[in-house]
């Protein structure tokens, strides 16, 4: 079997970095004259099924076994969890991570969700004018046609 660099952060990122996978892991890349780095690595606190990565790099999706998507930011912080049906086997996401694609194999269904990311903005001693609790929405137009 060959070990690619993606196969080898995806291994190292599913089982943890313990000091015999990564004594592992790395006899493997140096046996196939593939030269890789484990870039980040953090325990999950449940058995991974699926995993997917936006384009940019900044989030990382997890189906874990107990029927969640855990949404992590590129560090390894966990950013949120959605909770999924039981039969959800796989997951993807549109290119620029707007949405999320769940498959079903009990229910023999696919479901795509809109996806939207709430940011906190610290802006005590702010100016303002109007209420001081309103809601904000802030939105970022990226189709440049």
């Amino acid at each position: 079997m060959r070990l690619t660099p993606t196969l080898v952060a995806c291994m190292a990122l599913f089982l943890g970095a313990s000091p015999a996978l990564s004594e592992t892991v790395a006899q493997a890349g140096r046996d196939q004259n593939v030269e890789w780095q484990v870039r980040s690595s953090w325990q999950l606190d449940s058995k991974p099924i699926d995993i997917v990565h936006s384009l940019d790099g900044n989030r990382v999706f997890i189906l874990d076994a107990q029927q969640r998507v855990l949404i992590y930011d590129n560090k390894g912080e966990l950013q949120g969890r959605m909770p999924v049906g039981e039969g959800v086997t796989a997951i993807d996401i549109a290119p620029q991570g707007e949405a999320l694609y769940l498959i079903d194999e009990k229910a023999n269904s696919f479901t795509s969700l809109q996806l939207s990311f709430v940011h906190d903005i610290d802006v005590t001693g702010s100016p303002f004018k109007g209420k001081a609790d309103a809601p904000v929405t802030i939105a970022v137009f990226t189709d440049f046609e």
